[in-house]
């Protein structure tokens, strides 16, 4: 069993990896170990990217056999993470999360080394965890007992060619827009209900980057 530490923003992440992603790629040969950014006690948001790197180095160098994958939003990354600083707004989201990976990865490089970093898979979604909960609009009313929000929720996504594509604004964001239809949405409890509900198979077929990402992992040789 190959292990693969994926290094969460925050506490929904880190459940969503036990809770749907673990048992799949358990059946691959691959044991998914998700854990928190940076030091115990960081429930997500903001942190130093000198954290990120201890993170992967001690993944990468102590255990000469697993690999190491990242899970962040890109509103979560400070502004100075590798990348961000001067990014194009322009630019297309798939281009926006390669600049950022390139990044990344050619910074942590420089401090781990190539070879180390073979073992790496950087993964940066832009947007917001909750997006992905847009792939099924009637699973996510369902999952969360409040199956009248339905055609609401069923109007939002359609507004958008994918869930990957829902307005990042900090107003019409995707956990905006929940909390207005949901007051005290609780992020990881409710968020995870829903995806359990819609299952990883709608989500990958409606979210081709974080899709891709999955394919990536999967391609890890367990052999």
């Amino acid at each position: 069993m190959i292990r693969v530490h994926v290094i969460c923003e925050g506490q929904t992440e880190e459940q969503f990896v036990n809770e749907l992603l673990q048992p799949v790629f358990m059946d691959k040969g691959l044991w998914l170990l998700p854990a928190l950014v940076g030091k115990p006690g960081h429930k997500g948001g903001k942190f130093k990217f000198e954290r990120l790197r201890t993170d992967v180095e001690n993944r990468l160098l102590k255990e000469r056999t697993a690999y190491c994958t990242t899970f962040f939003d890109f509103y979560g990354l400070p502004e100075d993470f590798p990348g961000k600083p001067g990014l194009d707004a322009n630019l297309d989201i798939a281009q926006k999360a390669m600049t950022i990976k390139s990044e990344m990865t050619a910074t942590l490089t420089c401090h781990l080394g190539q070879d180390a970093m073979r073992r790496f898979i950087p993964y940066i979604q832009m947007y917001e965890f909750e997006a992905l909960l847009f792939s099924n609009p009637e699973a996510f009313a369902s999952g969360v007992d409040r199956p009248h929000l339905t055609e609401e929720l069923r109007s939002i996504a359609s507004d958008f060619e994918t869930p990957e594509r829902i307005n990042n604004d900090p107003n019409t964001a995707p956990s905006k827009r929940i909390e207005k239809l949901i007051p005290g949405y609780e992020k990881p409890l409710l968020g995870s209900l829903a995806a359990l509900e819609m299952g990883l198979p709608v989500i990958r077929e409606k979210c081709r980057l974080f899709d891709a990402w999955l394919c990536e992992l999967e391609a890890i040789p367990t052999e």
